[in-house]
């Protein structure tokens, strides 16, 4: 005999997911509403065998980089991280949004690029755009990216 799913309502689990609601919400509101104990990785689950739409934006061109482990919370990768989001048409809460205008505007005002060192301590640099830098970064000659 299969096992009983946890979730309750499937309609009302796809809207929350649909309308954004982060996964700890999700966990946090089926313990209040149902007392039931589920987990982020169950409800990320739910979302790819329904089909929904994924919640993170892939982007090769502005992040091109394997990032070391060290690197993942530096500031210029959160940033690019929140316009790859952009471009792939998520919608962005409002203090991100305002975070990347502002960061963009820096960008441009200091005539910079975003570089990637894996073998520096920050990993993360800026540096003076050049004629082949066509976006936010510097493209390196090769992409290091792991899929």
């Amino acid at each position: 005999m299969p096992a009983k799913s946890k979730i309750q309502n499937e309609k009302e689990a796809i809207r929350w997911i649909e309308e954004g609601k982060p996964y700890a919400w999700i966990v946090e509101e089926y313990k209040r509403k149902y007392n039931i104990e589920t987990s982020p990785s169950l409800w990320a689950s739910f979302r790819a065998r329904r089909g929904l739409k994924k919640r993170i934006a892939r982007n090769d061109k502005l992040i091109p980089w394997s990032v070391k482990e060290e690197h993942w919370f530096a500031y210029p990768l959160a940033m690019l991280r929140v316009e790859a989001r952009l471009r792939e048409g998520f919608e962005l809460r409002e203090v991100d949004a305002k975070r990347l205008a502002s960061w963009k505007k820096e960008l441009e005002q200091a005539n910079a690029v975003v570089y990637y060192d894996p073998d520096t301590d920050a990993g993360f640099h800026y540096v003076p755009r050049e004629e082949g830098d066509t976006d936010l970064i510097r493209q390196p000659l090769q992409a290091t990216r792991d899929h």
